[in-house]
Formats: C-alpha cells, structure tokens, sequence
C-alpha cells in the first residue's frame, strides 16, 4: 500500500536510513579534516535547516557563516577561556577526566554556522507563542537539529560549541541587539564518527536508558510502579 507514491510504514518496515542517521549522529571535536563543504552539500543542508517547523510559521532562525580565519581564533581563544573557567570549578577527579576531553573544533572544522533567535521576526502576533514566551527558541533548536541530521546524511560532522559567553559573540558577529545567538555549529568532511558519544567514551557520563525517563498517565509513574 502506498501514499502519495511512497511505501506505507509498518512495524517490520521502519524509515531504516532515518534511524541510521540518528543514530550515526555525533557531536564531533578532533574528527574533522579541515577539506572544503561543496556548495551544492551546503546549501542542502542549510535548506533542510530552514525547512525545520517553527511556531507561527515565523522562522525566527538567521544562519552566520563564519570562515574568516581571525573571527574563529578569537572565537576559540575565548572559549578555551571559559574552558579553564569550568575546569576550576571541578573537584580533583572530575578535573581529571574533563582534561581529556575536547570541547571544540572550531580551528579543525571547515566551517563555523552561529545560528540566532530573533524573537520579533513575527511579532507581535506570533501565532501559539502567546502562552509559551520560549516556543520561538525551540523552533530555532528544531532548525539545528535537521541541520545536524542533515549534514550526518552528507557525510559531515558537527560539533555545538556551548563555552562561550553570548555577550561576547554578539560583539564578535555584530548580532544586533534583541537578537540571541544559540549556538555556534563546527560544520566539515570528517575521517570518521565515533561509535559512542565523546562523553560516554571518556567516563564523563553515561546514556540513560529510556525506561528511566518514561511516565505514564502522570509524572512519576513508571511501568513498575
């Protein structure tokens, strides 16, 4: 049976190559290969980006595509910064096992995507955003996350680089005021991708299984309970 020409999906035939894809997915530091993004790839990429669902229709998403060399530098050079910053909060153990971990790209990567949210794109009447003043950040996180399934299809990498002040990229990029930047994105060909999550392979953290985050009818109601 098909719909509109495509197989219908069933339990025993899933979207395979989706969930390949998520699956696949990494948040990618020492990988990348530093070789150039097609522009043809890109652009799909930051097509599906912005075909991404938003509340009110109203894309409050802007993409800044950052090669110069000096902007990344100093980019990097603040959130090694904000590294040491985190790390002197760190009992001696945890402290350990942070300094063996890598929190950015941004030099190795071919590319850096700041991705903004601007909340008065729309506005005043932002249809469904009345009750949920964040609905607009959560559709930018939408437009992130085709981006980052995406550019996974495309062979690519992408590691969210989240030690920065936002403050100081809004200076670096001259993001106007009323205008937030949500992530800084290290886009680029990459060797390979781990099997696991840098953070699991490096004992920082483990995955949690899904029962342990499933609720049933109420919070708090587990299957066991």
């Amino acid at each position: 049976m098909t719909i509109a020409g495509r197989p219908q999906l069933t339990d025993t035939a899933p979207a395979a190559d989706l969930y390949e894809v998520i699956n696949r997915r990494r948040d990618v530091r020492r990988e990348f290969t530093g070789a150039e993004i097609p522009e043809p790839v890109l652009r799909r990429v930051l097509t599906a980006a912005h075909s991404a669902p938003s509340v009110g229709l109203s894309q409050p998403w802007d993409f800044v595509l950052v090669r110069d060399e000096s902007t990344r530098r100093a980019f990097r050079e603040h959130v090694l910064a904000e590294r040491s910053v985190f790390a002197s909060q760190l009992d001696e153990e945890r402290a350990g096992t942070f300094s063996k971990i890598k929190v950015e790209g941004i030099a190795e990567s071919s590319l850096g995507i700041a991705v903004t949210y601007d909340p008065h794109r729309g506005a005043p009447q932002v249809l469904g955003r009345h009750a949920i003043a964040d609905a607009g950040l959560y559709s930018v996180c939408l437009a992130i996350q085709n981006l980052w399934l995406a550019a996974t299809a495309e062979g690519l990498g992408v590691g969210w680089v989240s030690f920065y002040r936002e403050e100081f990229l809004r200076r670096l990029l001259g993001i106007p005021t009323g205008v937030r930047p949500v992530a800084w994105l290290c886009v680029g060909p990459v060797r390979s991708l781990a099997d696991a999550p840098d953070l699991e392979r490096h004992g920082w953290r483990q995955r949690l299984p899904l029962d342990d985050v499933l609720h049933y009818d109420k919070y708090g109601n587990g299957r066991n309970r």
